[in-house]
């Protein structure tokens, strides 16, 4: 059985409910981090060094960290087309999008918005810096929507890790109280992906505990 821990309203931890969900892998969830707690004791700590969520346990011991690491092992285990490829130009294509999420989008929304907007109370923000943040975002889907335009998923015709890890975003970023370009696209992507239930179920969740809550 593999077991997953995490609490299932932190984004990364999203992103690996939501692929085990699209593999149907049997799992088990222990919830961790928050107010659950579990990250600072040894046994955790012997997972992972680093004191983060996720982090999985396969059924033969293999413990794997870092979302993005996770979704690689879990697609190469037990996935198949088109969620792993052993083609390695075919897999670079979802590659290249899930750095790009890793480094560019993630970092500018969830930091620089969904935390500096949504988890900062209202007399800490830093209204400059979110309002740039917001301008970046905006840049990114753009982008997005013109790669869109003329395919259903990131991947191509069929959605790929590359959906997941930037997908996981759109949940958010359309339900937040802030300036969003015309992007019909990337609205049509989003539209889709709510039509599977992996995505309904590990990814709307509600997030409205962490309002104006920067410790959790």
């Amino acid at each position: 059985m593999l077991h997953v821990w995490g609490r299932r309203s932190s984004f990364n931890v999203q992103k690996v409910m939501w692929l085990i969900g699209e593999l149907e892998l049997p799992h088990r969830h222990i919830p961790a981090g928050g107010e659950y707690g579990l990250k600072d004791t040894p046994a955790f700590l012997a997972m992972n060094p680093h004191g983060r969520v996720p982090v999985i346990k396969d059924s033969d011991e293999t413990v794997v960290w870092e979302s993005h690491s996770i979704l690689r092992y879990l697609a190469a285990r037990y996935g198949q087309s088109p969620f792993w490829s052993d083609n390695a130009a075919q897999r670079s294509e979802a590659d290249r999008w899930m750095d790009w999420a890793q480094t560019s989008l993630q970092p500018t929304f969830l930091t620089g918005v969904f935390w500096g907007f949504y988890r900062t109370p209202e007399a800490q923000r830093d209204t400059a810096a979110i309002a740039q943040s917001v301008n970046r975002c905006a840049q990114y889907f753009q982008l997005l929507d013109q790669v869109l335009k003329e395919q259903p998923f990131l991947g191509g015709e069929s959605m790929t890790l590359a959906d997941i890890t930037v997908g996981t975003h759109l949940y958010r970023y359309f339900s937040l109280d802030i300036r969003r370009p015309d992007i019909p696209h990337v609205e049509a992507w989003y539209r889709r992906l709510q039509r599977r239930p992996a995505f309904r179920q590990h990814v709307m969740i509600p997030f409205g505990e962490l309002f104006g809550r920067l410790a959790y």
